[in-house]
């Protein structure tokens, strides 16, 4: 007896979601939204210097790292697409895009998708839904992108979010995620991995996302500042956490962690302030001082240890 067309192995992940290259930096990225839980680890696929791959619909999961492959190998996103559908017999009921690391573009939504169902493309993206409220979608999507400014990872969550405004998918909302690498392909590309940030379970999944990543930027911004304060750039490194800090001013280990680059840096004043929130927020983060002092990641230094560890509401 065949198996009802219902039942299926493949991941349900009728979803949105967009594929892009930033001209400017390089960056390659993918951004999904779905009614399917933990969608960040079956749709979305990238790698540094080689591409990115959204699959979804009746999810093949394989295109994602066998599209990688052949892009690696050399082959364009047209080229990498046309390799993968010819060895699905179920080719119609996927959909799937890449772009490939010099911008080309390749989409396709098989003619059995659930509707509203299709795709657009443009320089260096494209755009692609299935089982949507409605065919305005995708368009919201592109014009969304094309219209926004910023970096790629601003850009794609722009996109996500004209989606879900224009009726999202017709089952509502739970898990989103968004996958960015660097343009430039090292021997360890997995170091190129920019974002990687997932929303598995959230009555507001897009929204979540956008809060994770302005967290994710902060830590980046932070990662910058130590490389400055290691370059002999002080104020560089300072004015760079300023700016990791204003992104999450509640974040209670970035504001300790920071400390360590003002006491470096020779702003003594500044830590204080800092520390004396963390400690109001956090008491026992005050035992860590000593501790990692005697690692060597703060001065070990009585006088100043002391000085750290009376700070008080």
């Amino acid at each position: 007896m065949d198996r009802p067309s219902f039942l299926r192995r493949e991941p349900l992940a009728h979803t949105y979601s967009i594929v892009a290259l930033d001209r400017a930096s390089g960056q390659m990225g993918v951004a999904v939204q779905s009614y399917y839980f933990g969608v960040g680890s079956v749709v979305p696929w990238a790698e540094a210097g080689v591409g990115a791959v959204a699959t979804q619909a009746f999810v093949n999961t394989d295109y994602g790292p066998e599209g990688l492959a052949l892009m690696r190998q050399g082959l364009s996103a047209a080229q990498a697409l046309e390799r993968l559908l010819q060895g699905d017999e179920e080719r119609e009921i996927r959909q799937v895009a890449l772009v490939d690391a010099h911008g080309g573009v390749a989409v396709h939504t098989g003619q059995r998708c659930v509707a509203a169902a299709g795709h657009l493309s443009g320089d260096g993206f494209a755009v692609q839904a299935n089982m949507m409220v409605n065919d305005g979608v995708w368009p919201a999507m592109k014009r969304a992108y094309e219209e926004s400014t910023g970096d790629l990872c601003d850009r794609l969550l722009t996109a996500l979010e004209a989606a879900q405004a224009a009726g999202g998918d017709i089952r509502g909302q739970q898990a989103a995620a968004i996958v960015i690498v660097s343009g430039k392909r090292t021997e360890q590309p997995w170091r190129e991995r920019l974002f990687d940030v997932r929303v598995e379970d959230h009555p507001r999944p897009v929204d979540e996302l956008r809060r994770l990543v302005t967290i994710r930027k902060a830590w980046l911004l932070f990662e910058q500042s130590n490389e400055r304060l290691l370059a002999q750039q002080p104020d560089e490194a300072i004015r760079l956490f300023r700016q990791a800090l204003a992104l999450d001013p509640d974040n209670v280990d970035l504001k300790f962690r920071g400390t360590a680059i003002l006491l470096q840096a020779g702003e003594l004043p500044q830590a204080l302030v800092l520390l004396r929130e963390v400690f109001v927020s956090k008491p026992g983060w005050r035992e860590l001082v000593p501790r990692l002092a005697a690692v060597g990641l703060i001065p070990n230094e009585p006088e100043l240890l002391t000085l750290i560890q009376d700070q008080r509401a």
